[in-house]
């Protein structure tokens, strides 16, 4: 099975224009900034609540505690939230009258009610065909996540243990390498 594209800072700056200029434009956006500086797969997204990302005075808690009906793999995780999705969720907050359920679903469907995985998948590939990029899905984020990781020289382990893999192989399919990489590596020496 072909690996999801991970997009270069262009690329996902044009994703951003298409949102920004769409309907939703904040719910979409959020959406993809938890895919992008969380790592999170689409059926984690679709199943947050306002609870796990704000406490009751509505501030931004410091991480995201996912319940093992949440995660592909049934096992608890936990989501440091950095400055960057931090600013995101302020921002995303901002676009409401009032302050939301915190029972209620982080991303809204139209009908008010939480996404299914399918459909946030379903989403994020028209948003990704609106900016024209082929070979991006639902895990474009997710695989961005890592590999910006990976070359930042965070551990292969600190990785596999923050996205939730069980198999440090697994992390490491996940890894982008590029020409301009391999060149600045041996560049090292």
């Amino acid at each position: 099975m072909k690996q999801a594209k991970v997009l270069s800072k262009e690329e996902l700056k044009r994703v951003l224009a298409v949102i920004a200029h769409g309907r939703h434009a904040a719910r979409n956006r959020m959406a993809l900034m938890l895919s992008y500086y969380a790592g999170l797969r689409v059926g984690e997204i679709a199943s947050l609540t306002w609870s796990q990302v704000v406490d009751e005075a509505g501030r931004v808690k410091e991480e995201i505690r996912l319940d093992k009906t949440q995660t592909k793999g049934g096992q608890f995780r936990t989501i440091f939230i950095n400055a960057k999705l931090k600013r995101e969720i302020r921002e995303f907050q901002s676009t409401f009258e009032a302050t939301p359920m915190l029972d209620g679903p982080l991303i809204k469907t139209q009908k008010r009610s939480f996404f299914s995985a399918n459909t946030l998948c379903q989403m994020f590939g028209e948003l990704y065909a609106l900016a024209g990029i082929d070979g991006a899905t639902s895990h474009s984020g997710r695989r961005w996540f890592i590999t910006k990781l990976a070359h930042a020289g965070v551990s292969a382990k600190v990785i596999m243990t923050l996205v939730g893999h069980k198999h440090l192989s697994t992390t490491q399919r996940y890894i982008d390498v590029n020409d301009e990489m391999m060149r600045t590596a041996v560049e090292v020496l």
